[in-house]
């Protein structure tokens, strides 16, 4: 590191080996020193150090390594040369932590899981282990998030303009009945494995389907598709499947097509809303469609739509439904 600056020794946390082989180096900076060497104001790296989701540091604690800085420095030089706007930045930060942390909780569930009772017995060996399949694990996540990049950019590139900045699209809610009572019942083992089963089925039924999706929160999936015929064709499916699988219990489906503000990977706006409500009135088992859904959809002989008339829901007067069906 070219700087004249002195890594502090006098202040490094006790030594850990898995630690050290999660973050890839010693401990060996102050916050101060990481913003002094990056080149910015310590006020900007603490607040995308908590945007990051991070716990709040002591000014004296010695915690940050070269990483650090050289984080830092890169997040720096994207917003210097205009790839991410300043005003952004803390956004990106935030978008980017949660999803890293998602995945970073289910990894070490996984590293657990395969080093039993070593993992917390065996400091030196869980240590050995994790520098081995951190490459693999790395190597692995760039290879995914290249595929999601090339096909996200090839199914813009399709189209024949930029299209609207607020795209238009299907935007499905798939929900898991009686969740809360299951929660009570279930042991954690049992609930482990029905959220394993339920986002596998959807993560399948909604990519064969042409839809992707948005995200999962425990017995509820956000999803969106191009076309009400590929929003009916999920929907239905994720129904049919799982009435097959007799450990999964129902789910009520609500549709609603129209604009949404697509950001950072996530979908907002009165689409999503209603699409949400929808889901609330369902009957297990069933789909309800919003009124652009099943203007869309009446010209598809595949399809049968049912009104159910104006419901009272909080936040929408009149709110009118139709229960979808495939044709007999």
């Amino acid at each position: 590191m070219c700087s004249s600056f002195e890594p502090h020794d006098d202040l490094v946390a006790p030594d850990n080996p898995v630690e050290r082989a999660l973050l890839g180096g010693e401990p060996r900076y102050r916050k101060a020193d990481v913003a002094r060497l990056a080149g910015v104001e310590l006020a900007r790296a603490e607040r995308l150090w908590q945007a990051m989701g991070f716990a709040h540091v002591a000014p004296e604690a010695v915690v940050f390594t070269d990483f650090d800085v050289d984080a830092m420095r890169t997040v720096d030089k994207l917003v210097s040369a205009e790839v991410i706007p300043p005003e952004l930045e803390t956004a990106v930060a935030r978008s980017l932590a949660q999803t890293m942390s998602r995945l970073a909780e289910w990894q070490l569930g996984i590293f657990k899981a395969v080093l039993g009772d070593t993992f917390a017995t065996d400091i030196e060996t869980t240590a050995e282990v994790a520098e081995a399949i951190l490459p693999v694990m790395e190597n692995l996540q760039g290879y995914v998030w290249r595929r999601h990049l090339s096909a996200i950019a090839a199914r813009e590139l399709d189209e024949a303009d930029t299209g609207p900045e607020e795209p238009t699209v299907v935007v499905g809610f798939a929900d898991i009945v009686g969740y809360t009572r299951l929660v009570r019942d279930y042991s954690e083992r049992e609930l482990a494995r029905l959220i394993d089963d339920f986002e596998d089925l959807v993560t399948r039924v909604i990519a064969e389907n042409h839809g992707r999706i948005v995200k999962t929160v425990g017995d509820e999936v956000l999803f969106v598709a191009d076309t009400v015929r590929d929003g009916a064709e999920i929907a239905l499916s994720l129904n049919e499947n799982v009435a097959r699988e007799p450990d999964l219990p129902p789910l009520r489906i609500g549709l609603a097509h129209g604009t949404v503000l697509a950001r950072f990977g996530d979908v907002y706006g009165s689409t999503v809303n209603i699409a949400s409500r929808l889901t609330t009135l369902a009957r297990p088992s069933s789909v309800l469609v919003d009124r652009e859904c099943a203007a869309g959809l009446r010209s598809e002989s595949d399809f049968l739509l049912t009104s159910l008339g104006p419901n009272k829901v909080s936040g929408f007067r009149g709110l009118r439904a139709w229960a979808l069906r495939r044709s007999e």
